[in-house]
């Protein structure tokens, strides 16, 4: 028999299992938004470099030069016209060869200047806490401009530049608040890097070249200019140099003001990584 008691205590074990349920509801769609529905990226690396290197861009323009041309009814004989066009064809074949003959990719030197064309990318990495859910925040841009110079085995010179608010992730709250009070890329549109010290690469600059290294420079973000040291990848692949590499930087050392926010807590430092692609000058 129940007890005069027994509904209230009903109405608590139902109350507590709904707000049980509710919080395992809770927990479930932070992980199902963790797991799956934030789509970050993985971390750049070799794969991504080589698959960098064997995109390729073609341009395809229309040259009136190119257009059929027809000749008027007096115009001269068409075996004429034939001898000459063969002789046309003749002598821009010739030029075809010796263009190719100069093409930097079958030269055994590629030393100079290279500067930054289509494939190249970068961003930043940051691990994230949501709600107790271990996450990871990232985002990229592929508006990168700059240029490094090679003599012999050396890296002399090298400078790049990033439009910071173009750098996007898979979710546009996180956007906004690295724009903003983050970055504050209105204030500081840009990030950049410039070699401090002229990195001997013991490979000299060649088709098929690969190598290892850490280069020196001084990296600026949100206006603060530190040392760093930039453990890089490099090729030269089809006439294309890619480098791979990736920066660890600590936010508080460029007066980054914390990205947490209620609810996601994000560590205290995070990663540039980059892909970058370059093309001789």
């Amino acid at each position: 028999m129940d007890t005069p008691s027994s509904p209230k205590r009903r109405r608590l074990v139902i109350a507590l299992a709904s707000v049980v349920a509710l919080v395992a509801l809770g927990y479930g769609a932070i992980i199902f938004y963790a797991e799956v529905i934030n789509d970050a990226p993985e971390a750049l690396d070799s794969g991504d470099l080589d698959a960098a290197l064997a995109a390729t861009t073609t341009a395809v323009s229309a040259d009136p030069a190119d257009e059929p041309t027809y000749e008027p009814a007096d115009a001269a004989p068409a075996t004429t016209a034939v001898t000459e066009t063969t002789t046309e064809t003749v002598t821009e074949t010739s030029a075809v060869a010796d263009t190719e003959e100069a093409s930097p990719t079958d030269e055994t030197d590629l030393e100079g200047v290279w500067v930054i064309g289509p494939g190249s990318e970068l961003g930043y990495r940051v691990a994230e806490v949501l709600f107790g859910v271990p996450t990871e925040g990232v985002g990229r841009t592929d508006q990168v401009t700059g240029s490094i110079r090679l003599d012999g085995d050396v890296l002399d010179e090298a400078s790049f530049t990033v439009d910071v608010a173009s750098i996007t992730s898979d979710d546009g709250r996180r956007d906004n608040q690295f724009r903003g009070r983050i970055m504050s890329a209105n204030e500081f549109p840009t990030a950049t890097f410039t070699l401090t010290a002229p990195s001997a690469l013991g490979v000299e600059a060649a088709e098929g070249a690969s190598v290892t290294a850490t280069v020196t420079g001084d990296l600026t973000l949100r206006g603060v200019t530190l040392p760093v040291e930039v453990a890089v990848e490099a090729r030269i692949t089809d006439g294309r140099l890619g480098v791979l590499g990736s920066v660890p930087v600590v936010f508080t050392d460029f007066g980054i003001t914390d990205p947490s926010i209620t609810g996601i807590r994000v560590e205290p430092d995070g990663l540039i990584e980059f892909v970058l692609v370059l093309d001789p000058a």
